[in-house]
């Protein structure tokens, strides 16, 4: 959520920045505008009432000790109109207040002064690839799906008889491989200083407007409309909300979180030209990295977390792209986002697997999470982050495409010590023969 003082000290300037996000925002900002002046006179007015109530109060008193009752009458005469001009007043206030909350808490973040206009992925910026696409010889490479059936690991079926399309069953190597990721994920943010917590994956309503899920996201999110409860989209929401109304010491700064969940989205399945196989999915498995720094280091740490995905796409030896996305592309709560693509050899495809962005204080702002430097009275809004690393499914359908062979699919080496195996399919080399 946007400050009110940015807005009204600075309107035009947020009018320019939506505009990248193809937003029209100069209705919603003057109306904000005009709000908070009307706020701001019914609250001097309504001090300024309950000043002079006060003080009739006192002279109620002074003038029936004087011997002027008459006085008094008129003074208790002029305080009983008061209180009704104060409840009035405090009444308009409060309306004003809900009539400005619900207009800001519509306005997205600004975007970052780096983030070029876009409508779409189409204008999205590409940063820098990595890795090498995979050549096959003497056979025709499989899309993961087929892989998934031949191979036995991956029941896309069952899952709909079970539940429905978009929740698969994963077996034998392939429950395994899933098992293997996440580890191997929650090893490497560990070696990168981030605390592993394990956190609900039921939020509440709070919980989901402080990280900006509501109200912008709530047709995309599972509700357990009995609770009032919302299955979790990605651990960003419950691991960030950990901090909701904190203030918190300066020197506590960067808290780093890691946290594996499984995520659940509505809407991921059932739109796009993308849904086949672990393209697009309902139910699917996330390694997520949350940070809570100081404003003014925000933007190193999005480069650090940036480096710390790209390190886990290099060892997991898969070819891969970072793209900066335009205002277009953007969500409603980021200030600046960067893609992460992995090449899918047999689909021929880019396909994401991580975002990782930097919000600045808009979810600080609604979360009402603060910090105070040392010897400083007044609390600053802190920055929040936060970054897949990595999300499952299409990770696993690219190892399955890239790594194939033709009679087996090649495990990368960093996993070889989590999934116990080298190779699905084909004559097993596995690490414990090895030993």
């Amino acid at each position: 959520m946007l400050l009110v003082k940015t807005i009204v000290e600075n309107p035009e300037f947020v009018i320019e920045r939506l505009a990248i996000k193809n937003r029209d925002a100069r209705p919603a900002v003057e109306k904000i505008c005009e709000l908070d002046k009307q706020k701001r006179e019914v609250q001097k007015s309504l001090e300024d009432n309950k000043a002079e109530q006060n003080s009739l109060a006192k002279k109620i008193g002074e003038a029936f000790k004087a011997g002027k009752p008459q006085d008094a009458e008129a003074f208790k005469a002029r305080s009983a109109e008061l209180k009704n001009i104060i409840k009035e007043e405090e009444d308009k206030f409060q309306a004003l207040d809900k009539e400005l909350f619900d207009t800001l808490v519509l306005l997205p973040n600004l975007p970052y002064e780096l983030v070029a206009p876009g409508k779409s992925a189409d204008d999205n910026v590409e940063i820098r690839r990595g890795g090498e696409e995979p050549k096959f010889e003497g056979f025709e490479p499989q899309c993961h799906w087929d892989l998934a059936k031949k191979y036995d690991i991956i029941d896309f079926a069952t899952g709909v008889k079970i539940t429905g399309a978009g929740f698969p069953l994963y077996k034998g190597k392939g429950a395994k491989l899933q098992r293997a990721l996440i580890n191997f994920f929650l090893n490497e943010a560990g070696k990168s200083g981030y605390q592993e917590v394990e956190p609900p994956v039921l939020v509440n309503e709070a919980s989901g407007f402080g990280t900006g899920q509501l109200p912008d996201k709530e047709g995309q999110m599972y509700h357990c409309q009995v609770d009032n409860f919302y299955l979790v989209p990605t651990a960003e929401v419950p691991v960030t909300n950990i901090y909701r109304d904190e203030i918190l010491d300066a020197k506590q700064l960067p808290i780093k979180h890691c946290a594996y969940t499984p995520c659940f989205r509505r809407e991921a399945g059932s739109y796009g030209s993308d849904v086949k196989g672990l393209n697009r999915l309902h139910q699917f498995d996330k390694v997520e990295l949350v940070q809570i720094v100081h404003p003014d280091k925000s933007y190193k740490a999005l480069d650090l977390m940036v480096m710390h995905v790209e390190n886990l796409l290099k060892k997991l030896r898969l070819p891969y792209r970072i793209i900066r996305l335009c205002g277009g592309d953007m969500s409603f709560t980021s200030a600046m986002t960067y893609d992460f693509e992995v090449w899918c050899a047999a689909q021929g495809k880019w396909l994401e697997v991580s975002s990782v962005s930097n919000f600045e204080s808009f979810q600080a702002n609604r979360l009402k999470l603060r910090f105070k430097e040392e010897g400083e009275k007044k609390t600053r809004l802190c920055h929040t982050l936060n970054g897949s690393g990595l999300a499952l499914p299409r990770i696993v359908a690219s190892i399955l495409e890239d790594f194939q062979k033709g009679d087996r699919i090649e495990i990368p080496e960093c996993l070889r010590p989590y999934t116990g195996f080298d190779y699905i399919g084909g004559e097993e080399d596995t690490v414990a023969n090895q030993e």
